[in-house]
């Protein structure tokens, strides 16, 4: 999917959602780079739980620090209620409405804040659905004066991974819903069983 023609014009006010510290580092790069002038906010209730959130947050400081970049954020809006209620029986769907409720929220905050476009740092992670979230950053700014603005910050997979580890930014083991983390973990939940069991057969 190739750069919006949006890109090569003139100078961009970019409200840039933000999920963590580390997926921030090359979109930030970036952006900067093609004369955007950057503003993160952060907004993200489907992460979970409290203290995860906090740690994802500290990371976040701690890189708009190195960067001198400027945050927006919507601490007062942490509530998982809101997150569990967009994908409540939805399950199987859950990353489109995860994804909608945060461009959405970043939509709404870019308009009051005279921004001209929006983006996201999901466009940076490789396990996160990208066509999807391009597609409703696009449809949700379709009939809005904001603008998405689409790059492709998969291309600094590798540069973003080495900065955030050089300067030792948390980097978390799972994408940050509550279904996310069963994913990820769940092998070892198994793991402990079986062996449980296996100790139990053995007596």
């Amino acid at each position: 999917m190739a750069p919006d023609a949006t890109l090569k014009e003139g100078p961009k006010r970019v409200l840039l959602h933000v999920c963590c510290g580390p997926c921030a580092i090359y979109p930030v790069e970036q952006s900067r780079d093609q004369g955007c002038e950057v503003t993160g906010l952060w907004f993200n209730p489907n992460i979970h739980p409290l203290s995860e959130y906090l740690r994802r947050r500290e990371g976040l400081l701690e890189v708009a620090a190195k960067f001198d970049l400027n945050l927006i954020m919507l601490d007062r809006e942490y509530d998982p209620q809101v997150y569990l209620r967009e994908v409540s029986h939805r399950e199987a769907n859950r990353c489109f409405h995860c994804y909608s409720l945060r461009l959405a929220r970043t939509l709404s905050v870019a308009k009051r804040g005279n921004f001209t476009h929006i983006s996201s740092t999901l466009l940076y992670s490789k396990f996160q659905k990208h066509d999807m979230i391009a597609g409703l950053g696009r449809d949700l700014c379709a009939k809005s004066p904001v603008s998405f603005l689409y790059q492709d910050f998969r291309e600094g997979w590798s540069q973003g991974i080495k900065k955030s580890k050089d300067w030792g930014i948390y980097r978390q083991q799972y994408c940050g819903c509550i279904y996310s983390e069963y994913e990820r973990f769940s092998k070892e939940l198994a793991e402990a069983v079986s062996e449980n069991e296996a100790e139990k057969g053995s007596v």
